[in-house]
């Protein structure tokens, strides 16, 4: 079913209940992503949240791959699982599931905000076209929610597996430390509102460097329109063997591990730049000059929807190297050949 762009949120919910039971005799599956509304409220009484009738019913609707995304300019091909607002939630749960009225939008304490302070439910917002970490701006009417990847992976499990995969979410300091990475990001995320060059680079330096690279250090930052290696930069860079000259490729950052003596670096992509070959092959002879141990390289981008646009385009990353998404912070992709 097309989204009637002008109708009203709950218009739609109403128009597609009354199509629904018309061609199936029920206004929503049994099931979503093969997850029932039985295997949520036992998953959530593990969490001693299955009586919440309305958070089991919040998290069938944000399961719900099946009926489009309501918002406007949602990416082509978005549902309702990729991200859904307050009020799209309450429309789902009272109208589309319940054939009663809209949930009020201040019942979310209810129904999104349990689950949420235990990081199964993440705040994101539609920005420029694309879901990004964060609820960017207050107030903002594409604010939105989805579940949570791992915490999705748990009710999808077969039984006998997710109750061990359960255990292990609630009680891990990782659990816990993505979430809190995820409400740091939400912050960061802020800076899509005003981003430049400077602003990944500092992303990349603050946010992705101490995750994916612990152990590393900061040796060089091409941040500023100043000198290109301050005199700091310089004397950090001696100390570690790895200086670079007017010879050398310009990193945006240069990084090294003084355990491993190994060097990383970072280029980040606005408009050009990326870790292509040339690179990496000019980056392999610094590295083999200052006698090191070997380099990796990541080329960072602020959405998706950028990092789309480059590539659909040049498709110029170098294999064996990383791609980071600000918007998309807790994870890195390996590019292979």
């Amino acid at each position: 079913m097309a989204r009637p762009k002008k109708a009203k949120i709950d218009e739609r919910m109403a128009a597609l209940r009354e199509e629904r039971i018309a061609q199936f005799g029920n206004p929503v599956p049994n099931a979503h992503q093969g997850v029932t509304k039985d295997k949520i409220q036992a998953v959530l009484s593990k969490l001693d949240l299955g009586s919440n009738a309305d958070l089991v019913d919040g998290v069938f609707a944000l399961l719900d791959d099946e009926t489009p995304s309501q918002f406007a300019r949602a990416p082509d091909g978005a549902t309702f699982a990729d991200g859904a607002s307050t009020a799209q939630m309450g429309c789902h749960i009272g109208i589309l599931q319940r054939g009663a009225g809209k949930l009020d939008r201040e019942g979310r304490d209810y129904w999104i905000k349990p689950l949420r302070d235990l990081g199964g439910i993440e705040a994101i917002t539609l920005e420029e076209g694309e879901f990004v970490a964060g609820h960017i701006r207050a107030k903002n009417p594409n604010s939105a929610y989805r579940l949570e990847e791992a915490f999705t992976a748990i009710l999808k499990a077969p039984d006998g597996e997710w109750e061990k995969m359960l255990a292990g979410w609630a009680a891990d300091d990782a659990a816990r430390e993505r979430l809190a990475f995820q409400a740091e990001m939400a912050e960061a995320a802020k800076s899509l509102a005003d981003t430049g060059h400077a602003a990944l680079i500092r992303a990349s330096v603050e946010h992705y460097a101490p995750r994916f690279l612990p152990g590393y250090q900061v040796l060089y930052v091409d941040d500023s329109d100043g000198d290109r290696i301050s005199p700091e930069e310089r004397e950090t860079m001696e100390r570690a063997g790895a200086l670079l000259t007017l010879d050398d490729p310009m990193p945006d950052v240069l990084l090294w591990n003084p355990a491993t003596d190994h060097l990383w670096v970072i280029e980040a992509v606005t408009s050009d730049g990326e870790v292509d070959l040339h690179k990496v092959t000019q980056s392999k002879r610094f590295a083999e000059r200052c006698g090191k141990s070997g380099v990796g390289f990541t080329t960072t981008y602020r959405t998706w929807k950028e990092a789309a646009a480059r590539q659909g385009t040049h498709r110029n990353i170098a294999v064996d190297t990383y791609i980071w998404i600000q918007a998309d912070p807790a994870k890195q992709l390996l590019v292979q050949g």
